[in-house]
């Protein structure tokens, strides 16, 4: 069977997830939405950078909501509740990598799975970090242990991987005094996908968390000017962070999501590294660039479980920032066909089958 498939927005990730799509032999590209007047009329291959490929993007909602599709491939960089429904309500399945992983109970979670009963239609949050290595990867792990008393899943990325000044400048806040990075947003637009991935985590494993969990935010400042990606990073601003949030049991911690960013190794104070010993073996270490990005998961248990996921980082600073982006596009676009023919209503792993990808044409 063959799925007709809408992408919604053509940023980095919505471009990893056309070319995603293209490739899948299950998967048929139908229509695109996109946010800006200049893209709206253009073939989606010319969007992509690749030959055209007979499909129009247009910023015409309600002409895609009219248009006879299986499932919406949802990316923009921020969710809007708004539009799910309608997509929804229309009859459209909807995987997007930007919310809904484990959503718990809320007027809006409410409101959306209405929409999903009266449209037919299922909703699937899914990604990378979050939406994979915070709790897919560590819950496959755990069948192989017994009395497990902590879950780590940790981030290690280079942000000279993600040149998208408009992030990394404004709502990650590179490059400001550590006083103003203290109001970032971050902990809040993160912390709802990680707290997600923690309570399922909670949940499949038989914890009953603290109401609270615990959020650190730790940074660390340049001290001599950065030329990067985004522009100068001058001396005396953050230039890399750390944000870890916890569930906890009796006020101890029993689950920890940390992400930690770093642009580059070299003059920070503290003086941060992505630490000795996790470098990607091989040749694509390229003399030591990109050496130690990387994700972590480690279950303390009996026995005691551990992995290191090399790949999903650009193996050279600075070159193909995409690569680090394929990943969460393509949990997305590998979901559609077991979205598509779940219940309806709003659908995590817990409730679908192990999602595979496809073997290449």
């Amino acid at each position: 069977m063959t799925y007709r498939v809408i992408q919604w927005a053509t940023g980095m990730v919505g471009q990893e997830s056309i070319l995603g799509v293209l490739a899948h032999p299950d998967l048929e590209l139908v229509g695109c939405w996109v946010h800006s007047a200049d893209k709206a009329g253009k073939d989606v291959g010319e969007i992509c950078g690749i030959d055209p490929i007979g499909v129009v993007a247009t910023n015409d909602v309600d002409a895609l909501l009219a248009l006879d599709a299986d499932c919406v491939i949802y990316t923009p960089v921020m969710a809007s509740t708004t539009t799910v429904i309608k997509l929804l309500e229309s009859g459209k399945n909807v995987v997007t990598p930007v919310g809904w992983i484990y959503p718990g109970e809320s007027p809006k979670v409410a409101a959306i799975e209405d929409a999903a009963r009266r449209g037919n239609a299922t909703l699937h949050g899914t990604g990378i970090n979050p939406g994979g290595i915070t709790e897919r990867l560590p819950l496959l792990l755990s069948s192989w242990c017994r009395n497990i008393t902590h879950v780590r899943a940790e981030e290690f990325s280079d942000i000279r991987n993600y040149p998208t000044a408009s992030v990394v400048r404004d709502v990650m806040m590179f490059g400001t005094p550590p006083e103003a990075a203290q109001t970032s947003p971050m902990p809040t637009i993160l912390g709802l996908g990680f707290c997600e991935s923690i309570d399922m985590i909670a949940a499949e494993l038989g914890w009953t968390l603290d109401a609270d969990k615990r959020t650190t935010h730790e940074m660390a400042t340049a001290t001599q000017d950065l030329d990067t990606p985004v522009g100068v990073i001058e001396a005396g601003t953050v230039a890399a962070q750390r944000f870890t949030w916890e569930g906890l049991v009796d006020g101890q911690p029993v689950i920890t999501v940390r992400v930690n960013w770093l642009m580059g190794e070299e003059h920070l104070e503290p003086a941060w590294t992505f630490g000795a010993g996790a470098a990607r073996p091989g040749p694509q270490d390229h003399e030591g660039e990109g050496r130690g990005q990387r994700f972590e998961v480690e279950l303390t248990a009996e026995p005691p479980v551990s992995v290191v996921v090399h790949g999903l980082h650009p193996p050279v600073v600075g070159q193909n920032p995409e690569i680090g982006l394929t990943g969460p596009a393509m949990h997305c676009v590998n979901a559609v066909p077991y979205v598509c023919a779940a219940e309806p209503g709003i659908k995590t792993y817990l409730d679908l089958p192990l999602i595979a990808g496809r073997a290449a044409v």
